[in-house]
């Protein structure tokens, strides 16, 4: 009953998992019905590897985001402008314009040039975003072949965004636990999946925006600490 509003996230953080059409109606029935605000993160809306046979899918295509349905998004992960600070938010007018009025006493403004860049990235050739995919794609493969590869993990193959969510639980180590031995004993950073809540235990999560030489050496090198 104190529930104002629902947060999704899909293309998802830390899964890679994508949300179906029937799961998006089906919260965005129950925001709808229980007057609650929606908010739908698609900053990776477009990075989806289609031969998942997965395509995306935003609840705001309810109601064009004028009654309950807001739509966040950004450049860092689909153009790859990670340090070009630049967002978008789209929402019921009357709570756009609070929220313009609170960036403008706490930001002021986004800089004219990443303004200019966003354009640009938006209206230009979408060619180097099909590039990156077909890049992020090898990786994907690469890493799910490897986890699944190494004792007691077992990982589900990526629909979306840049990670990979093993389940650890057949290595005998707490998340918290293996994050520490791959950390120390093989020079490879994951991150606990209790970050995410208390239903993360027994997961790690692991980015694979990363070169394909480094994520094979990661895979050897944990590898080598899981059988020490």
């Amino acid at each position: 009953p104190k529930t104002r509003m629902i947060v999704i996230n899909s293309p998802h953080n830390p899964t890679g998992a994508v949300m179906t059409k029937s799961e998006m109606d089906q919260v965005s029935s129950i925001a709808e019905k229980n007057d609650l605000y929606l908010v739908s993160d698609e900053i990776y809306a477009r990075m989806i590897y289609e031969d998942a046979n997965t395509t995306f899918y935003s609840p705001s295509i309810r109601d064009r985001c004028k009654d309950f349905t807001i739509v966040i998004n950004g450049f860092s992960k689909s153009y790859a402008m990670t340090g070009w600070r630049l967002g978008v938010v789209m929402g019921p007018a009357d709570l756009i314009s609070k929220m313009g009025l609170l960036l403008e006493t706490t930001t002021s403004c986004v800089s004219p040039f990443l303004q200019d860049a966003g354009v640009e990235a938006l209206t230009g050739s979408q060619n180097a975003i099909e590039k990156m995919m077909n890049k992020f794609r090898l990786r994907r493969d690469l890493i799910y072949d490897g986890l699944n590869s190494l004792p007691g993990i077992t990982c589900v193959k990526p629909k979306g965004a840049f990670y990979a969510f093993p389940n650890i639980a057949d290595t005998g180590y707490t998340s918290e636990e293996i994050s520490k031995l791959f950390l120390e004993n093989a020079n490879v950073a994951v991150a606990p999946g209790t970050i995410f809540g208390d239903c993360g235990e027994s997961y790690i999560r692991l980015c694979f925006a990363n070169s394909e030489k480094n994520i094979n050496s990661a895979i050897v090198r944990m590898e080598k600490a899981l059988k020490a």
